[in-house]
């Protein structure tokens, strides 16, 4: 008997697909290496789920998929690699991403604020007051 191991990218991928199926998720962002890219579009393809893809650096994918009106925006938002995104182009893929909004938010403030990373008071003030 031989038995196939699906590769943990791909196992991902398959929940990803179950959370959207149950309306868990609206929208997507699955990333793996490119090797993996043709396997997870034959199954995006197979269950009738649209789906973009975009290069992420050398060796990786990213794949957007879920609900056509979020791929729409996505087509518009993300047309280039997401380090290179504005922080109001961030925000707005996080939060249709279903990241939690007031991360979202503080993530926002800190790089419209020129933080770089955890800012540990060291940002002049200006990043959010934990009062």
């Amino acid at each position: 008997m031989t038995t196939r191991t699906i590769p943990t990218e791909l196992k991902v991928l398959m929940n990803h697909i179950y959370e959207l199926n149950k309306g868990v998720r609206q929208m997507v962002l699955f990333t793996c290496n490119k090797k993996y890219g043709q396997q997870a579009v034959e199954r995006l393809e197979s269950q009738g789920i649209p789906y973009v893809l975009q290069p992420a650096g050398q060796q990786n994918l990213n794949v957007y998929f879920g609900r056509r009106e979020c791929l729409e925006a996505i087509r518009l938002i993300v047309t280039r690699p997401l380090n290179q995104l504005t922080p109001e182009e961030d925000f707005i893929l996080g939060a249709m991403l279903g990241y939690d909004l007031c991360a979202q938010c503080e993530r926002y403030c800190k790089r419209k604020n020129g933080c770089k990373g955890e800012c540990n008071g060291k940002c002049d003030g200006k990043c959010i007051n934990k009062n």
